[in-house]
């Protein structure tokens, strides 16, 4: 059997992870599968319709889904597995306030910090986004466009309709936050 050098000369993982790479760029033409918006902070992080990353979605290994009830109404979001995202897995079930920031966010204090390692220095939230901002130790439920800030990491998403409808929870809410069988 033939080989090529390149073959001998990357190891599986190698060719894989350019492989991988190369596909991912390719593909934000916002075709069948969906719209794909590119994260400011962390190039790649190529999303489909539903908002969550491509190559994963609700259900899948390496995500968590977690549930979000707030007075009567019930949210879902898929977390990612982050270190963040795990670190706030972990703290589940949680009892949050959070407040109401610049119109675009609803955040409350975690009882412990989220690690931010492999995470970029800051990021641009879409709308739906779960993030962390770790300076204030804050959880994030963004239904409302939030320029690029240092300190955010990214989690998550919301499912559906949700930012729409946390947009409309006035002032001051108490959230409860809790994993979600997928």
């Amino acid at each position: 059997m033939r080989r090529t050098l390149a073959a001998r000369a990357l190891p599986f993982g190698a060719v894989l992870s350019t492989v991988v790479g190369l596909t991912v760029a390719g593909c934000g033409d916002g075709g069948p599968s969906g719209d794909t918006r590119v994260g400011a902070s962390a190039p790649g992080n190529v999303r489909n319709a539903s908002g969550a990353p491509t190559g994963a979605s609700p259900g899948q290994e390496g995500w968590m889904r977690i549930r979000i009830v707030i007075g009567d109404q019930r949210f879902h979001a898929t977390i990612a597995d982050s270190a963040a995202g795990r670190d706030l897995v972990a703290q589940l079930p949680l009892t949050i306030d959070m407040t109401d920031h610049g119109a675009v966010e609803k955040t409350g204090p975690l009882p412990s910090p989220l690690s931010t390692a492999g995470q970029p220095d800051g990021a641009d939230p879409a709308v739906g986004d779960v993030g962390y901002y770790a300076p204030g130790n804050d959880l994030v439920l963004y239904y409302g466009d939030q320029s690029y800030h240092p300190g955010i990491v990214i989690i998550g998403h919301l499912d559906g309709d949700a930012a729409a409808r946390i947009a409309d929870l006035q002032g001051t809410v108490t959230a409860t936050v809790e994993t979600q069988a997928g």
